[in-house]
């Protein structure tokens, strides 16, 4: 099926586009880099987010271990006020503008910021909440954890006289509790409005720098990839033995095999590198976003050349080949640009109810490709129960049973995750979400072991082939024309239904002979 590879040279421009931008760029991934970043009014405070990641307790104590422990650094930490600001101060005041750095656990949200009277929540102490809260006017309001009384953590940064900047001192904070971890920071003078930060937060947990909601990806990778080589090895034996009555639909099945193993390993290393070093190099992860772009694409042309009847009732796909090549096409980007979102770039293990929307594209394609599915495969079906060729028949019932097997489980899973993301918008689930990632894997390699098994090479390959001597040259849009010219409707029609019904008859009879062949 040539017209599947194809699908990688039309849109080869945008691949280049894609990988000439990112190399201009360095990815930094439990490693958070801060270049200028402008701080945001938020109420009564200004904010500038620094990272959220799901961070395991340390497993040693030990300060000078470097395996076992879970922190966050602080490196190079440097704010930069505006002129106006520095100048409003006295060279010889010692403290003239507060920041501080806020960490604190998604469970522990509450205990940062507080109400007067059951008003509006504030971040910053005021006159108001300093006289109920006892807390300090001008500083971020801070309640003590139940269980752990310097939690949550907040280390403080001063500016001196009229000095236009300040530097943070590098300071480690270990994490002794497992949780889902943000770090913010905030300032509550309004004179320190339009401070831009630098530098950079360096996170780890105890195995390693992969932030916490994709550490067990890394190993189901390497479960994946062991269960595509074993179906790459059962399929590709049968594959040499049989070589002789291959079809071409099978070279395409062994395609999509190839590029799935590859994909997993490739998966793996990505991530094995990211958990060793923190950052994610920028070549290696577009080309593992591309291959699984390719793979999936592939993946679902394959479906939905075989519900076309392609290699079986049709010999070609004719003129629906532009068609489906634009709908493979256009998939491959929605799904390339959706994958760049989410792997390249900084890694943040709250997403957010607005990432809901970044695969609202693919998602569309994907629903419009299951309904052309479908529809095909229902005319393929007819087209084979009109002709009574049994074995193509059965087949291809147990394809179409399989397919909506896992339309509806995919459809549920759906379901769940809208459900699992819009009802924990703080990500206190995070230690499960890996499975939301798994699931898809897991169900499109369930796919092809179906496809495999129904279309396994074997002697009688052919079999299951399009054969010229059977009248099935004529797909029904080419029926349809054909009745259309005739003046007397119904005899016409009665006609066609006879030359299927001879046609079928001849099928039978062309197998009958080829199993006495055999």
């Amino acid at each position: 099926m040539d017209f599947s590879f194809r699908i990688a040279n039309k849109s080869f421009d945008f691949l280049i586009f894609v990988i000439l931008s990112t190399l201009l760029t360095t990815i930094h991934a439990s490693i958070h880099i801060y270049q200028n970043q402008l701080f945001n009014e938020v109420g009564n405070a200004y904010l500038l987010p620094g990272g959220s990641e799901g961070l395991y307790a340390s497993l040693s104590s030990d300060d000078s271990a470097t395996d076992g422990r879970s922190f966050i650094r602080f490196e190079n930490i440097t704010f930069w006020r505006t002129q106006d600001a520095a100048d409003e101060q006295s060279e010889m005041e010692h403290s003239t503008g507060l920041i501080q750095a806020v960490i604190f656990e998604a469970a522990d949200r509450n205990n940062i910021g507080g109400s007067a009277y059951g008003g509006q929540r504030s971040i910053c102490c005021t006159p108001d909440l300093a006289k109920l809260e006892g807390c300090k006017q001008g500083e971020v309001i801070r309640i003590p954890s139940a269980t752990e009384i310097n939690w949550p953590m907040v280390l403080s940064i001063q500016f001196n006289g009229n000095d236009l900047s300040t530097q943070m001192n590098n300071a480690e904070v270990p994490i002794k509790k497992t949780g889902m971890h943000n770090l913010f920071f905030i300032a509550c003078d309004p004179k320190l409005k339009g401070t831009v930060m630098s530098g950079k937060t360096v996170w780890k947990n105890p195995d390693g720098y992969l932030p916490g909601r994709m550490a067990p990806l890394m190993t189901f990778y390497v479960y994946m990839a062991i269960a595509y080589l074993l179906l790459s090895a059962i399929w590709f034996s049968q594959y040499m033995r049989f070589w002789e009555d291959i079809l071409q639909l099978q070279h395409c099945i062994a395609a999509v095999i190839g590029l799935g193993l590859f994909e997993m390993i490739l998966w793996y290393l990505d991530y094995s590198n990211f958990n060793k070093t923190g950052m994610r190099p920028v070549v290696t992860t577009a080309w593992v976003v591309t291959v699984g772009a390719i793979k999936k694409t592939l993946s679902r042309l394959l479906i939905l050349s075989v519900s076309m009847g392609y290699g079986v009732v049709r010999p070609t796909l004719g003129g629906l080949t532009s068609k489906v090549l634009l709908i493979g096409a256009t998939y491959f980007v929605a799904s390339e640009l959706l994958d760049i979102t989410e792997h390249v770039g900084t890694i943040n293990d709250v997403s957010g109810r607005a990432r809901l929307f970044l695969g609202l594209p693919d998602a569309f394609l994907d629903a419009f490709l299951i309904l052309w599915i479908f529809t095909s495969l229902s005319k393929t079906l007819e087209q084979l129960q009109a002709k009574r060729i049994s074995v193509k028949l059965d087949i291809y019932r147990k394809f179409s049973n399989a397919l909506a097997v896992a339309v509806i489980a995919s459809v549920a899973w759906i379901t769940y995750e809208i459900y699992f993301k819009a009802t924990d918008p703080f990500n206190e689930r995070w230690q499960s979400a890996w499975i939301i990632t798994a699931f898809w894997d897991i169900l499109s390699f369930a796919l092809l072991c179906v496809i495999c098994y129904l279309w396994a090479p074997s002697q009688s390959s052919q079999r299951y082939a399009y054969s010229e001597d059977v009248g099935e040259e004529f797909d029904d849009e080419e029926a349809q024309s054909l009745t259309r010219g005739q003046s007397n409707g119904d005899v016409s029609l009665v006609k066609q239904e006879q030359k299927n019904g001879n046609a079928g008859i001849s099928d039978e009879e062309d197998e009958s002979e080829e199993d006495k062949r055999e």
